[in-house]
């Protein structure tokens, strides 16, 4: 797509396609965490979702990864800290760096956490095919990638 044509184009994309799916899905995941006994939000998912990829890594790298700002990710791992779903360790060969590890309770909430996820996911994308959900990921990587570089 070259230009978009006229205002009713960009406010449709935007407030359908991205801030409309996003927040319903954010408030499913919201709701669906709850009634699993799951005291974490969608937010805090993505940060552990993350560590459950990959334990004890950088505050920076959390950011990177989830592509939130620092004084974001600082509030997501403080009430994660509280909630006893991470812990920071100060980094063996700089003292000034927490690596962020998660907990035996941060661990043992991976595999109900999925299982949630995977539930909404299903729902969200029901009716839709494999062809066209793999269609709406690629042209939303190309827009993200677009982004991307004029915000770093």
């Amino acid at each position: 797509m070259e230009n978009f044509e006229n205002q009713g184009d960009i406010g449709l994309v935007f407030s359908i396609m991205v801030g409309k799916v996003s927040m319903a899905i954010n408030r499913k995941l919201y709701r669906d965490f709850k009634s699993a006994d799951l005291e974490f939000t969608p937010e805090q998912w993505t940060v552990l979702y993350c560590l459950w990829n990959k334990d004890g890594v950088t505050q920076q790298e959390l950011c990177n990864k989830t592509f939130k700002d620092k004084p974001s990710m600082t509030r997501l791992i403080d009430n994660l800290e509280k909630q006893n779903y991470v812990v920071r360790i100060a980094d063996a060969s700089d003292r000034r760096t927490n690596m962020i590890y998660l907990t035996r309770l941060g661990k043992e909430s991976k595999g109900l956490a999925n299982e949630v996820v995977l539930k909404a996911m299903n729902e969200a994308f029901e009716g839709v095919s494999k062809e066209d959900y793999e269609l709406a990921k690629q042209v939303l990587n190309v827009v993200f990638e677009n982004l991307k570089v004029s915000l770093i």
